[in-house]
């Protein structure tokens, strides 16, 4: 089944490409999920238009994401959440908390590029990867304090 991807998927591919995947995969996941959508002679248009606007939003070039990279390597970012006695989350650091957080610190950066290993369920210091380009990660600090 082709389908065009309406989103970045890990492990498949970004906005914008064609894959070529399982009818199951593609029918059950993907396409109702809004990740794809199927492909048609048609849909090139629409594959210029999602470029178009991941281009926009993502960052330049290598050099470009160099200079993010030192931004957040650079600096500590607050993270406030809820948490219990001895200092247990109520629940876990989700990616769109971080990475509120790193814009509110004045770094633009998108919840889908944030890679959590495990879940954080415990306040101090931590460290995630962000993928800022597909060539550079980041390894970001954060601070898990209670709210």
């Amino acid at each position: 089944m082709k389908l065009i991807l309406t989103n970045e998927v890990t492990g498949l591919g970004s906005a914008g490409d064609v894959v070529d995947v399982k009818n199951g995969y593609g029918r059950n996941y993907l396409v109702p999920n809004g990740f794809a959508i199927v492909w048609t002679k048609g849909g090139e248009k629409t594959i210029e238009s999602i470029r178009k606007s991941r281009d926009a939003r993502s960052v330049r070039d290598t050099d470009h994401a160099a200079q993010v990279k030192a931004k957040l390597e650079g600096s500590t970012f607050n993270v406030k959440v809820r948490a219990g006695e001895g200092g247990r989350l109520f629940g876990a650091v989700t990616a769109a908390d971080i990475a509120s957080a790193i814009n509110e610190a004045g770094a633009e950066v998108d919840k889908r590029t944030i890679v959590l290993g495990n879940p954080i369920k415990s306040l101090g210091t931590h460290t995630v990867t962000v993928r800022v380009h597909d060539e550079v990660e980041a390894q970001v600090n954060l601070n898990v304090v209670s709210a």
